[in-house]
């Protein structure tokens, strides 16, 4: 077989492994999108205008999709998936091929003795192989491998605490848009109350049982109501637009959102003792999690550093062929040859002195498994405390739905009972405005409640970092 030949061969088996997209298969450690493995039941990522009404899921998948620190920490995933390929091939052999085609043109001219001239011109070709494989390099490899595998394990655990903030954050945007539609549909009620009250007292002024004084009260109390119904509507354009902006759209898209409703409020919600839910969180939260796998990742990081320091021991071997030509001497014509070569060995590598580079690259891995250590007992005290404030803001909130539901009940018995009171003339339009407006602070009060015990609800399943499908759904 030719040289030319076997060169072709050999660059067509190299370019074949290089084209292998994943041979150790670490794209499947990778979720398909941010959105992950926990929540990749959710509709998937998607363009065009939201849907109507807009529900929470449809939002919460939205605001992942855009949510750039969750994509951050995906891409994180990819990258060290590769890394941990990277960490794989170091147990394989390294292959290297290299070609040389040329054209050569070698002209000698001898003062005064023409016969040892010489004008000759070839075409030359060079093909070399290389051989090498690591066989045992006490234990650096191994420990690179260690550290490979804690950092994927470290960037997927980062990105399921990253996704579990990212619903919470877009939940309270999404609860605070609804609260803000409700808040105009309250202060829609409480205006056309003030207009019957108005109505009313306009009545009986003009039945002369009543001074001026009254219409210009009751009056007042309508326009305070119209006041507070545009106030509430700018601000609920705002909470739309913060919504629209989560979920990566222009902070003018309309949307429909669904009307507030006591549906599910009466559920219990990630039930336990606090002591018990604090202990889980701090040792299954991702983000401890993933400060763990750090922690691991820089402590194999380290035995990888003094691994460095270590013999090593490598199979080599080289196999070259070329078509140079041969001359015996000055003046003796070139003749057409063809010649190789090859070796196969093992090659000892001893580190004798490196300035002591090694001894201070080994303290330096072992402070970073010190701030390791710091970083994640400082994530265990973060994640607990989280849970605490959330677990007391959520019961807070539990009592207050009760609270809110029967404030609404009586402060309406009490409106409707001063409607009668002051239709009949025995009630005053003091009386009437004042369980108006007691009316009105209740609905809103309500309003308040309900919004705030479902994101709050949500808010503890992120602080345990337990958030999944089915809490989305209530």
């Amino acid at each position: 077989m030719s040289v030319k030949r076997g060169a072709g061969l050999l660059l067509a088996l190299v370019a074949s492994v290089a084209s292998a997209r994943d041979p150790f298969n670490t794209r499947s450690q990778v979720p398909d999108d941010a959105r992950g493995a926990t929540f990749d039941t959710l509709p998937a990522c998607v363009q065009g205008p939201p849907g109507s009404p807009l529900t929470l899921r449809e939002a919460l998948s939205r605001a992942l999709c855009a949510n750039v620190e969750a994509r951050n920490a995906w891409a994180v995933i990819e990258e060290r998936a590769a890394g941990l390929g990277q960490s794989k091939a170091a147990y394989l052999p390294t292959l290297t091929a290299t070609g040389q085609w040329l054209r050569e043109n070698n002209t000698s001219n001898v003062r005064d003795h023409a016969e040892l001239s010489s004008n000759y011109s070839s075409s030359v070709n060079a093909d070399t192989v290389s051989l090498e494989w690591m066989l045992y390099d006490f234990g650096e490899r191994g420990a690179a491998l260690d550290s490979a595998k804690a950092l994927l394990r470290a960037a997927q655990a980062t990105h399921e605490a990253v996704v579990q903030q990212a619903i919470a954050d877009a939940a309270k945007a999404y609860f605070s848009a609804v609260a803000a539609h409700a808040r105009v549909q309250a202060d829609s009620e409480v205006l056309d109350n003030a207009a019957h009250s108005l109505d009313a007292a306009q009545e009986r002024v003009g039945r002369g049982v009543a001074p001026v004084t009254e219409a210009y009260q009751a009056e007042v109390a309508r326009e305070q109501a119209r006041v507070s119904l545009e106030r509430d509507r700018g601000q609920a354009l705002a909470a739309q637009g913060v919504l629209a902006d989560a979920m990566g759209l222009d902070p003018a898209t309309p949307l429909i959102l669904k009307s507030l409703d006591d549906a599910g409020t009466s559920e219990g919600a990630f039930q336990g003792a606090l002591t018990s839910l604090m202990h889980q969180a701090t040792t299954e939260h991702p983000a401890v999690l993933a400060a763990e796998r750090a922690l691991d990742a820089a402590r194999a990081a380290a035995e990888k550093t003094k691994a460095q320091g270590r013999p090593s021991i490598k199979f080599v071997g080289q196999y070259s062929r070329n078509n140079q030509p041969v001359q015996q001497g000055q003046g003796f014509p070139h003749y057409p040859a063809s010649g190789h070569d090859g070796y196969v060995g093992v090659q000892v590598v001893i580190p004798v002195f490196s300035g002591y580079a090694n001894t201070y690259q080994t303290r330096q891995a072992e402070a970073q498994v010190d701030e390791q250590a710091v970083a994640l007992d400082k994530t265990r005290r973060q994640v607990a405390l989280q849970v605490w404030t959330s677990y007391q803001t959520l019961q807070s909130d539990s009592e207050n739905l009760a609270v809110s539901a029967h404030l609404v009940t009586v402060a309406d018995q009490a409106w409707q009972s001063a409607q009668r009171r002051y239709q009949l003339g025995i009630g005053t339009i003091l009386e009437l405005l004042s369980t108006q407006t007691s009316l009105a602070q209740a609905q809103q009060g309500r309003v308040e409640a309900l919004t705030t015990w479902r994101f709050d609800r949500l808010a503890l399943g992120s602080a345990l970092g337990q958030l999944g499908p089915s809490d989305l759904a209530k």
